[in-house]
């Protein structure tokens, strides 16, 4: 699991790694809440439920550092018109198998988490937008912006690619969130089309189905009041998942300290 908190002056990061949680053989079952309602600061975590280890590294970033998105584990997978940018913000990671970022936040607050989602396609190629091999498609956020709507902007001009690591295709989504408390959500549905959901509300993500699926099944439960009898789901299938999480955020208390 990594925390971390944010705030409009400064960013605070607890990086707690504890491994790989898996909760049921072949699970692939991540969860990220964004709790952006308290008064103190922006708080994100997320955990990386996943049944075999993805030899994660916390590491620091320097500003400065060149980069490649048409290179994969030295391997060039784009010829085209591969996305190559400089870094412009320091950034904290977790890495994945030493050739891309599965978490992590830049100097200016800006956080993401790539998140397991099946059905992942990012389409055919479209040689007009830079290639960017999808194990840095959070990286690139990272080194590039300030803010949930400048990274939005930029993404416009790239387009992630499938990679394959030992028979593990790279099928993840991407949450965005920035100090002032905005979030985003990119997917690429079946057909390589594109769906961000761009909102300050849209604070859990888990996996597949498809984010519209989660919050149209989201919006059948109302916890407005909720006792301790309230039923919620307990399974660890996505959906029930995605309820959950967001039915323990509400009941956060008000916390006094960053601690």
């Amino acid at each position: 699991m990594t925390i971390k908190c944010r705030t409009a002056a400064k960013t605070i990061a607890i990086a707690c790694l504890f491994g790989s949680l898996a909760l049921a053989p072949m699970a692939d079952a991540c969860t990220r809440i964004l709790w952006n309602t308290n008064k103190l600061a922006v708080f994100v975590g997320r955990t990386m439920d996943f049944p075999v280890s993805t030899e994660p590294l916390i590491t620091v970033l320097p500003r400065g550092m060149a980069r490649d998105g048409g290179m994969f584990a030295g391997q060039q997978i784009d010829a085209v018109n591969p996305a190559r940018w400089t870094s412009k913000y320091g950034s904290i990671i977790t890495s994945v198998y030493g050739a891309g970022t599965a978490d992590g936040f830049n100097e200016k607050g800006v956080g993401m988490h790539l998140l397991y989602f099946i059905p992942a396609d990012f389409g055919a190629r479209d040689a007009t937008k830079g290639g960017l091999q999808a194990a840095l498609w959070g990286q690139f956020v990272l080194d590039n912006a300030a803010s949930v709507e400048e990274a939005l902007t930029l993404l416009d001009g790239v387009q992630p690619l499938m990679v394959d690591h030992d028979g593990i295709k790279a099928t993840v989504h991407l949450a965005i969130e920035d100090a002032t408390g905005d979030s985003a959500i990119i997917e690429y549905i079946p057909g390589g089309k594109k769906t961000v959901y761009h909102n300050r509300d849209y604070r859990i993500m888990t996996n597949d189905p498809s984010y519209d699926q989660q919050l149209a099944n989201r919006a059948s439960y109302n916890f407005d009041n909720a006792t301790r009898q309230t039923p919620i789901p307990g399974n660890t299938d996505a959906k029930d998942r995605f309820i959950r999480a967001d039915y323990y955020r509400q009941w956060l208390p008000e916390p006094k300290d960053t601690r």
